[in-house]
């Protein structure tokens, strides 16, 4: 019988004898009875493994988002670099996404996450590598105290001459050029870069794969479980790097109580080393259950005897590709990369695709430079330490997102959204959320009180312009104007240092060090208390504690908006795309979002906050450092003036999108025949390919894309 069906099928004789017997032998080989159950189980395994592998990617990305500002205080970086360093991450999924979208779907799909994962796992390790190359953390000091040493009291900070912090900075400039430190930051760029090349196939293999096996109709709730057990990544993520923002950098080699500076310092380093040390091994162990999955699972089988013709007609295409001399030989890589650029090609034409990757780089360039910058926005505008910011994202701003996510994904298949339905509802969702987000222009605070900075020494408002750090007060005490060591003084004030504070004599050590006799308090006509001072800036007014609880409550109820629309606008792609298209739709989308938007938003972000910086601080060779202290009522608008300027303009293309979508399947829905063939067996081969591509049919499915 199969020497006979051969020859006729390849040399065309018995077109209609002979392939009806054989399409019955080869349903009776696809039968799932017996193998039903080792799919559905191959198939729950790989979501198992694919969640985690979410999970774990999630949290080692958000262990980066949270210790930016730990990274760029340790190695005295801009901001807009700390936002170089951090768009690494997008270079490293530059280099393969492109071609691991496209060659990676005919490969061992599981295999190649796998190797992802254990290259994520590297990369994690590598950027961690710096902090034990380095020597101890030396914060900046008036005083010169290092976080080593163990100094009392009788310490006169009027008493410092300028010829003793020359002496200080001609030491400490002729041992940086000694010191390999400043350049490590190149290897946290690198382990970055890696772990985004690790990065690569997990989404476009992962989603791929789940939609090749599994039932079309559960497409969106995998997707949308996916997604909300990804959120648990960055829910952890910036729990842990809380906890590593409470640790010292040096935690176990320096004494705690020798230690003059705290968590709300703008001066502290955390350990943000061991965030990516744990991220590292929970990659490590996302690998392995790929190793031990299958390369492809049996696709179910949907509604066949309700669809008999249309299964009859898929299966002899199928089977007379099978039995091709041409398929059954290798292909090239030539003509490999020949139908490489001819699907880039269709994909990128398709009108309704190429709106969409307009819409969404405006959108991921708006979120992503607002999350990069996020905890640091926290931090100097409503005057939080790094770890309580972490914190407040991670049990606040997260679980309303996840939950979101996951609410979308059931009310699509409730309601059985097709593309016009799902675009709908997303666009009001996030339209919703992006109405609600102006709220935070009317919710800040105003800059910190620091003599000669934002207020004068009489504690008046002064102009940018009219800064003066010295005053009558403290002219006798020849400090140094560059250092930042503030000190907050009894009448509300924060001073740039105990002597610029004019402050005489001093008691106690570390944190608990109390300046007294300080002259430039007793200038303040509105102040008769004590003239002392503590260590550290004063905390900002009750005002601006409650208006950072109404900033926490707009996050919640934006953050739930617009994640309500997220499932739906994650599916919408895979339906402007034929199906056999998906797997490089999702990977083009991924290149797009991580060039034009991953990469340069961090650095134009941090570009912009840099330009409100009030004072920077410097590092052992006496050149600029991080900022210290930034202008929070400039910051906020620009700050979030940006991420809204950015976000505006995708709604005028959305709105266009939606006139596309609509034209076009609603076109689909009034033609019942396509080309008027009259053959009787091609046009149920049409009716077939319609019905795939009605927006409220089931088989919809299949033409969906991120």
């Amino acid at each position: 019988m199969t020497t006979e069906t051969k020859p006729s099928n390849v040399n065309g004789s018995n077109q209609e004898a002979e392939p009806d017997q054989l399409l019955d032998d080869e349903e009776n080989k696809n039968l799932p009875v017996k193998k039903k159950g080792s799919s559905c189980t191959g198939l729950k395994a790989f979501l198992a493994a694919l969640s985690f592998s979410y999970f774990s990617k999630a949290l080692s990305g958000t262990i980066m988002k949270s210790s930016i500002t730990q990274i760029e205080r340790r190695f005295d970086l801009t901001s807009s670099t700390a936002g170089f360093v951090d768009g690494s991450f997008e270079m490293g999924n530059l280099l393969v996404i492109a071609f691991v979208s496209y060659f990676g779907a005919k490969l061992h799909r599981p295999k190649v996450i796998a190797v992802g994962c254990f290259t994520m796992a590297l990369g994690c390790f590598l950027s961690a590598m710096p902090h034990f190359f380095m020597g101890y953390y030396k914060y900046e000091t008036a005083s010169h105290r290092s976080s080593t040493a163990n100094l009392t009291s009788s310490l006169n900070p009027c008493s410092l001459h300028q010829d003793v912090n020359d002496t200080m900075l001609e030491a400490s400039r002729s041992g940086c050029e000694k010191e390999p430190s400043s350049y490590m930051w190149i290897y946290i760029l690198l382990g970055n870069m890696l772990r985004g090349i690790g990065e690569t196939p997990i989404t476009p293999l992962g989603i791929s794969y789940i939609d090749d096996f599994a039932k079309e109709e559960n497409v969106p709730v995998y997707v949308a479980c996916l997604h909300t057990i990804a959120m648990l990544g960055p829910m952890f993520g910036f729990l842990l790097g809380s906890l590593c923002a409470k640790l010292y950098v040096d935690v176990g080699f320096v004494d705690p109580g020798s230690i003059t500076i705290t968590p709300q310092d703008s001066r502290w380093v955390g350990a943000w080393w061991l965030g990516f040390l744990i991220g590292g091994a929970t990659n490590f162990l996302s690998a392995i259950p790929f190793c031990f999955l299958p390369k492809s699972l049996k696709k179910p089988k949907e509604a066949n005897r309700d669809k008999t013709s249309c299964g009859l007609l898929e299966n002899m295409d199928a089977t007379r590709k099978k039995l091709t001399p041409e398929n059954l030989k290798p292909r090239k890589w030539s003509l490999l990369l020949k139908d490489f650029c001819t699907s880039l090609k269709k994909v990128l034409s398709n009108r309704m695709y190429f709106t969409f990757l307009c819409c969404s780089l405006l959108q991921f360039s708006s979120f992503i430079g607002f999350l990069t910058y996020k905890p640091k926005y926290m931090e100097q505008q409503y005057g939080q330490s790094t770890s309580k910011s972490n914190f407040l994202i991670g049990v606040t701003s997260l679980p309303p997102v996840s939950l979101g996510i996951f609410l979308g994904g059931l009310i699509m298949k409730k309601y059985k959204m097709g593309i016009i339905g799902a675009t709908k509802f997303s666009f009001t969702m996030s339209f919703l959320a992006y109405a609600i987000s102006f709220l935070h222009f009317f919710v800040g605070c105003e800059s910190y009180a620091v003599a000669g900075m934002t207020v004068s020494y009489e504690g008046k408002p002064i102009l940018y312009d009219e800064k003066a750090i010295f005053s009558a007060c403290n002219s006798h005490c020849k400090c140094d104007s560059n250092v930042w060591d503030p000190v907050c003084g009894d009448n509300g004030i924060t001073y740039v240092s105990a002597c610029l504070a004019g402050c005489e004599t001093s008691e106690g050590h570390g944190k608990n060090t109390v300046f007294h006799n300080c002259t430039c308090l007793q200038i303040s006509s509105s102040w008769t208390g004590n003239n002392s001072a503590t260590v550290g800036q004063c905390p900002k007014s009750e005002d601006c504690s409650m208006n950072f609880i109404y900033y926490i409550v707009i996050q919640v109820i934006g953050g739930f908006c617009y994640a309500l629309g997220g499932t739906p606008a994650y599916m919408i792609m895979f339906r402007c795309v034929r199906p056999e298209l998906k797997a490089l739709a999702v990977g083009l989308y991924t290149l797009i979002m991580r060039v034009l938007a991953g990469i340069p938003a961090p650095v134009y972000f941090g570009a912009v906050i840099d330009k409100t910086c009030l004072k920077w601080g410097r590092t052992s060779c006496g050149q600029r450092g991080a900022c210290r202290l930034y202008d929070s009522v400039a910051n906020r608008y620009v700050f979030l003036g940006l991420a809204a300027v950015l976000r505006g303009p995708s709604y005028l293309i959305a709105i266009i999108f939606y006139i596309l979508v609509k034209k076009h399947f609603q076109n689909k829905n009034s033609k019942p025949l396509e080309n008027g063939q009259d053959d009787a067996s091609m046009n149920k081969e049409d009716n077939c390919k319609i019905k795939q591509h009605l927006p409220g049919s089931p088989d919809a499915e299949t033409e969906s894309s991120i």
